[in-house]
């Protein structure tokens, strides 16, 4: 049986694995398409929104659960080493400090979400009209 405690520090370790990689990404040391996946992985993480709402029964948690581990262990594996042992240093000391929130990200989200119905009402009309 896993414990909730185990869960609970799987997550503070994804949640530090994200603010380090979101450092690395703005380390000029870092590749530009490292840089690029992180940038999104890490936008994704912290984004307020999801793609997929919580509310959808099952397909809710798929994201949480495997699309942003799954971007951030790519982006891990394209950091540079020594990038990624200074932004972890740099992560465990502003995770005292709070992790942050992509406004960004939510209203990239927002907006994919507005496409997707204006799209479905076009090929609602077109099919329909």
């Amino acid at each position: 049986m896993i414990r909730i405690t185990h869960w609970r520090g799987w997550a503070g370790r994804l949640e530090e694995q994200a603010l380090a990689i979101w450092i690395a990404a703005q380390d000029p040391r870092m590749p530009w398409s490292a840089q690029l996946m992180a940038l999104l992985a890490t936008a994704y993480a912290f984004s307020p929104i999801d793609l997929i709402p919580d509310a959808i029964p099952v397909l809710g948690l798929l994201d949480d659960l495997i699309l942003v581990p799954l971007c951030l262990w790519l982006a891990l594996k394209m950091t540079p080493p020594e990038v990624l042992a200074d932004a972890h240093t740099e992560a465990a000391r502003r995770l005292d400090e709070g992790v942050p929130v992509s406004r960004t990200a939510a209203v990239v989200i927002v907006g994919l979400w507005v496409l997707s119905a204006a799209g479905l009402v076009w090929w609602a009309w077109s099919a329909w009209g």
